[in-house]
């Protein structure tokens, strides 16, 4: 059955109310579990640090990193019901092949995200941060340590925003064969310069040491040549 254009509106309205609903809701769940976010994300800094310390340096440090980290909770809870939404909107109006093409993008770029910045958490963090300690504790004169906890969570959660980001390569790889923008065979040829357009963006986006660089790297070549797989010749 259509729709009038006010009755579009109308639901329309009721599903961003229920989204922002859905946002006030969890970031009051983070607000009151932000101490917990705060422990879990500075834990693989302090399983390969010794006597590990992180500062306060402004006054308002405690609240802003409590706000900071409840918005974070928030925009994890409420992203996927926002793409539900988006989703359960605009469906009825696609054709089949529409949703054929959309579906896995809605299904897949959430997962492809989260995949990414586990890998980064378990697997970057403890090889990044364990080698940034030992360079720094190497110092030929004597020095202490006493990085702060909010340049800290920057600097973790903007590599976590980054690996889950470039993750999403085997989507827009696959998404421009099928509609036609790239071919398997132009893909397969242009291996080479894929190879160096990674490495280079991979020491774009990550701290200045060739192990993190190489961490993103490698898993992203990984998922082009995946990519390679579901694409149509």
């Amino acid at each position: 059955m259509k729709m009038t254009l006010m009755q579009h509106f109308s639901e329309l309205r009721r599903r961003i109310l229920w989204t922002a609903v859905v946002f006030v809701l969890s970031f009051v769940f983070g607000w009151i579990m932000s101490d917990s976010v705060e422990s879990f994300l500075s834990a693989p800094l302090m399983n390969v640090w010794e006597n590990a310390a992180l500062l306060y340096t402004e006054i308002t440090d405690g609240l802003m990193i409590q706000f900071s980290l409840a918005t974070l909770v928030a925009l994890i809870i409420t992203v996927p019901v926002l793409l539900w939404n988006v989703w359960a909107y605009i469906a009825p109006g696609l054709h089949k092949n529409e949703k054929q093409f959309l579906i896995p993008i809605f299904v897949f770029s959430p997962l492809l995200f989260v995949l990414g910045a586990a890998f980064a958490f378990y697997v970057l963090f403890p090889f990044v941060f364990k080698f940034f300690i030992e360079i720094n504790e190497s110092a030929s004169v004597p020095t202490v340590l006493l990085p702060s906890i909010k340049g800290y969570l920057a600097f973790s959660i903007g590599l976590l925003k980054v690996f889950g980001l470039a993750f999403q390569l085997p989507l827009i790889l696959v998404g421009l064969n099928r509609v036609g923008l790239l071919s398997k065979q132009t893909a397969i040829k242009s291996r080479r310069y894929v190879i160096i357009g990674v490495f280079i963006l991979a020491a774009m986006l990550t701290p200045p040491d060739i192990l993190s660089q190489i961490l993103l790297a490698v898993p992203m070549l990984l998922l082009f040549e995946i990519s390679l797989m579901f694409m149509r010749d």
